[in-house]
């Protein structure tokens, strides 16, 4: 009987695959291809548009507020990237000991992930606002203060999600390897950053990527916080691109050619971290 299945599977492969190739040329290739070619011309609808050659390149490359959106964006990856991570793997390695009440303080730090991010934005802009209220502040003040609230509500929602990822890397670790290192006289220490993070490269791997390109598309959360103030100092480069998509007439095209090079900018960074991180699992 199974092999008849396989038999069948093996003979008619095409027809079980064809609906998620017609869903992927729908849904992406086709929207891709059409909006590289929007990125050429001047346009208002699909349908109305006119070649303009590298015009609307030229435009994005002398845009200061997509420039400054630009290292914003960077900066604010590498912070949240660093602190998600290290904070969630620190967690994840607390709740993997021996204590009561870890499978709800689990729960607990998982919960923001399933809240909503401009709900998230509009919470965390009461709060903070409120905090800053004491000195005459606010998170619009200044763009440093929108980044550093930015930094807080991301922390506060990815390190619980991280958390749980890293909770099942280390309960996946071999046991023999930890006894063996605890009979060969290593200390807590030495196995945790000898032995438990080298193994434990597999789900840093997925965590960093994850928190790479998380970094890098955030919209939600920087719309309900800050939505971009004072002057556009707190804006990413997903609200940027929105901003120039469907505030500035005529800019539609700018907006389509920011948006292919944003997405160039996330395909080459997620294929750099990818490949450091990969290289030192084998290296592991």
């Amino acid at each position: 009987m199974t092999s008849m299945i396989g038999k069948t599977i093996r003979r008619w492969w095409i027809i079980f695959l064809l609906p998620t190739i017609v869903a992927f040329l729908i849904g992406f290739l086709v929207p891709f291809i059409m909006g590289v070619y929007l990125s050429f011309t001047r346009f208002t609808t699909v349908s109305d548009s006119h070649w303009v050659g590298l015009d609307n390149y030229r435009g994005v490359f002398s845009d200061k507020e997509f420039q400054h959106a630009l290292v914003f964006t960077v900066l604010f990856t590498v912070v949240t990237t660093l602190v998600v991570n290290v904070a969630g793997f620190f967690v994840a390695y607390m709740f993997t000991k021996a204590m009561k009440g870890a499978n709800l303080f689990r729960a607990v730090f998982f919960m923001p992930n399933l809240i909503g991010g401009i709900i998230l934005g509009y919470v965390w802009q009461l709060l903070l606002n409120a905090v800053f209220g004491h000195w005459g502040r606010s998170l619009t003040y200044s763009g440093t203060y929108g980044f550093w609230g930015l930094v807080i509500l991301m922390c506060w929602q990815q390190i619980g999600y991280m958390m749980v990822i890293y909770i099942a890397g280390m309960q996946a670790l071999p046991d023999d390897v930890m006894e063996a290192a605890a009979v060969d006289g290593a200390s807590s220490r030495q196995i945790l950053f000898k032995v438990t993070i080298p193994l434990m490269m597999p789900s840093i791997t997925v965590c960093t990527f994850l928190t790479v390109t998380n970094g890098f598309k955030l919209f939600d959360q920087n719309l309900a916080l800050t939505n971009g103030a004072p002057s556009n100092t707190s804006e990413m480069l997903a609200l940027n691109i929105y901003r120039t998509f469907y505030g500035r007439t005529g800019y539609e095209g700018v907006g389509q050619a920011k948006a292919v090079i944003f997405f160039i900018i996330v395909a080459i960074v997620a294929l750099i971290q990818n490949r450091l991180t990969t290289r030192k699992e084998v290296t592991a």
